[in-house]
């Protein structure tokens, strides 16, 4: 990923986007406290992205988003609220309502009873205008691999999946809405 943006910062290599899927590990974002990692049951990949501790693993899709916002528009907040519509847009094609929560990063879904958990995070940097990371969106992990960690440093609130959410998809339908989602919002 970092040979990528520096190739796309030097006009060398077009804009990308990653798909994919990690096998089970704790990143830690910049802003990471180590009394958030409860139980180290995975590697732990310190990262130069924003945030906190999340879980990436099997069953959760990331989107690694390496664009040039020199050519697109250089609002650092512009870009995070397209992110999030972005999954929004994403989820709505299964018919989940993806929200935004003031002062809570990620998207989130209100359950029965009006608890609030997390079905996707953001965690991104961006260096001379290039960014990368990302996004990840929870299709169908094992969700119980989430008790390493405080989620983005939120004890208050759970995290969810589609899966969880009576959704039964498979990672290329969620790859299709991803990239028609994606090209809806950041067109070009």
């Amino acid at each position: 990923m970092e040979g990528r943006v520096a190739a796309i910062r030097a006009g060398a290599a077009q804009e990308q986007v990653w798909l994919l899927e990690h096998p089970p590990i704790y990143t830690a974002g910049t802003s990471a406290r180590d009394e958030d990692l409860l139980k180290p049951r995975f590697p732990v990949h310190r990262t130069g992205r924003g945030g906190q501790f999340t879980y990436h693993g099997p069953g959760q899709r990331i989107g690694y988003v390496m664009l040039d916002l020199k050519r697109r528009s250089q609002d650092v907040r512009g870009f995070v609220r397209d992110l999030e519509q972005w999954l929004i847009e994403t989820l709505g094609e299964f018919s989940v309502k993806g929200e935004r929560r003031e002062g809570r990063v990620g998207i989130w879904v209100t359950r029965s009873g009006g608890r609030e958990d997390k079905i996707a995070a953001l965690g991104v940097r961006i260096r001379h205008w290039v960014t990368f990371h990302g996004v990840a969106l929870n299709v169908d992990p094992d969700l119980s691999h989430y008790d390493g960690i405080v989620p983005c440093g939120i004890r208050q609130h759970g995290v969810t999946s589609l899966q969880e959410l009576g959704i039964l998809v498979s990672p290329p339908d969620v790859d299709v809405a991803l990239k028609r989602a994606f090209m809806k919002i950041f067109p070009g």
